[in-house]
């Protein structure tokens, strides 16, 4: 319990529950939208999916992690080949 705490009082803290689960569905819909993209070679599609599975490294905050999610998650649908 004492390493836990010196990680907290360097500023590392544990994530959500509900940041690891947007984390997870948003990479296998990025996982689905490169894999769709790949196949049908539609480029944009791949790189929105990358960009699906990759960006929830980048972002600690999980109201903005849902937020980029879902409008990625738009992008997805409202692009048409």
């Amino acid at each position: 319990m004492d390493e836990l705490n010196q990680l907290q009082a360097l500023g590392l803290t544990l994530p959500s529950p509900a940041y690891i689960f947007g984390a997870i569905v948003f990479g296998l819909v990025g996982l689905g939208a490169f894999r769709y993209g790949r196949k049908n070679a539609q480029p944009l599609k791949v790189w929105i999916g990358v960009a699906l599975m990759l960006y929830p490294y980048a972002v600690s905050r999980t109201w903005l992690m849902y937020l980029v999610g879902v409008a990625l998650c738009a992008a997805l649908f409202i692009e048409r080949p």
